[in-house]
């Protein structure tokens, strides 16, 4: 199966030259998300809780506008802006997850685009 873009309906738009989400091989690659209002496109501003809350629901909402759901993902990367926000980042990651959570690395970054705290990157299975 070749390489699709898929279009999701209130998706945040790319900040640069990339796709939101790709698929290819019943594979499902969500860009990182960070905390931007998919319907305003306005940054949302706050604590780290607020922000990872805001990027989870971003890629709750690529998987539903995509027939998929937190289930099928099968991996996340987590990047983080500084490390010592990763408890609070777990606590709002795992209720987004049920009792079988994804495979997960987090990693410290030296920055994030815009200034961001936390950055969310998911692969899902069809």
């Amino acid at each position: 199966m070749p390489k699709q873009v898929p279009q999701v309906p209130n998706a945040v738009a790319p900040m640069g030259p990339y796709s939101t989400v790709t698929e290819a091989a019943g594979l499902v690659f969500i860009s990182g998300q960070v905390a931007i209002d998919p319907i305003t496109g306005d940054r949302v501003v706050g604590d780290v809780r607020v922000q990872a809350t805001r990027v989870m629901d971003n890629i709750d909402g690529v998987l539903v506008g995509l027939g998929l759901q937190f289930d099928d993902v099968v991996k996340t990367t987590i990047f983080l802006a500084d490390i010592g926000h990763f408890a609070v980042v777990n606590e709002v990651y795992a209720d987004y997850f049920g009792d079988k959570p994804p495979a997960r690395s987090t990693v410290q970054v030296g920055a994030l685009p815009g200034g961001f705290l936390v950055e969310i990157e998911a692969i899902a299975a069809r």
